[in-house]
């Protein structure tokens, strides 16, 4: 299956070094090679980029780890098809617009026989469970809240129980962001750790690379790191339970 990688922070922070392990996974140290996506929220704005190429082969990913953008939400996704062909309208994460602001949204796992009737407002452009699945979530925020965006309390609710119905289909982790917060629901495996002071080395699991996070943060900076399976060796990492889902702001688990 699919790999994940979010991150969600107090302040605009760069994601190269969790990347760059994070995509070696694309096809050098793991199996994920039918494409790849990240996506930056930038103010009311998102960097997009995605590629059916494996992460481990593509220029456009080497532009991502040289190339230090610094965000407060942060979602990415190495791909192993399970439905839908290898092509750049199936790679992950998915961009939608509801309330008047961009949605991001990345899925890992396999949903069976799931087609619930989209009402048109919300249509997938490609043809995986995934991209189903984040047009029935949107849509069914809609329906339950109308044209007036709810407060954070009511929204997690409101996609923890979505989630779960969607979970019953088959496996469901997922990452979601409108920008202000980063919604991550586990079926079977994630993990997250909260970087904060006082800061210290990290070591990549998947590539020589370690990064002293003293010498590059300030005493103020939270970073919170969501991922399908550790990025690091040296660092303890807190696993979601089965079913869970996780809301995270500024940097931390809310």
């Amino acid at each position: 299956m699919c790999q994940l990688l979010g991150m969600n922070c107090n302040v605009p922070t760069d994601i190269v070094f969790s990347f760059t392990g994070f995509a070696t996974r694309g096809g050098r140290t793991d199996v994920h090679n039918d494409g790849w996506g990240i996506a930056f929220f930038e103010g009311a704005g998102v960097r997009h980029f995605v590629d059916h190429e494996a992460a481990v082969a593509s220029p456009i990913a080497e532009l991502i780890k040289r190339c230090p953008i610094k965000s407060k939400n942060v979602i990415a996704h190495i791909r192993k098809a399970t439905q839908g062909r290898v092509a750049l309208e199936n790679c992950h994460p998915f961009v939608r617009e509801l309330w008047g602001r961009y949605w991001v949204f990345a899925h890992n796992g396999d949903l069976k026989n799931f087609a619930p009737e989209l009402d048109g407002a919300f249509r997938p452009v490609g043809t995986t469970d995934s991209e189903w699945a984040f047009c029935y979530l949107l849509q069914e925020l809609r329906r339950r809240f109308g044209d007036t965006p709810p407060q954070l309390a009511a929204l997690g609710e409101a996609l923890r129980e979505l989630s779960g119905r969607i979970a019953s289909y088959g496996t469901f982790n997922m990452m979601l962001s409108d920008g202000s917060a980063l919604f991550a629901h586990c079926s079977t495996h994630l993990h997250y750790i909260v970087r904060q002071h006082p800061f210290a080395t990290a070591s990549l699991a998947d590539e020589d690379l370690s990064v002293d996070f003293s010498r590059v943060t300030t005493p103020n900076d939270r970073v919170a790191i969501i991922v399908t399976a550790p990025l690091t060796d040296n660092e303890t990492w807190t696993q979601f339970a089965q079913g869970e889902m996780k809301v995270f702001v500024e940097g931390a688990p809310v």
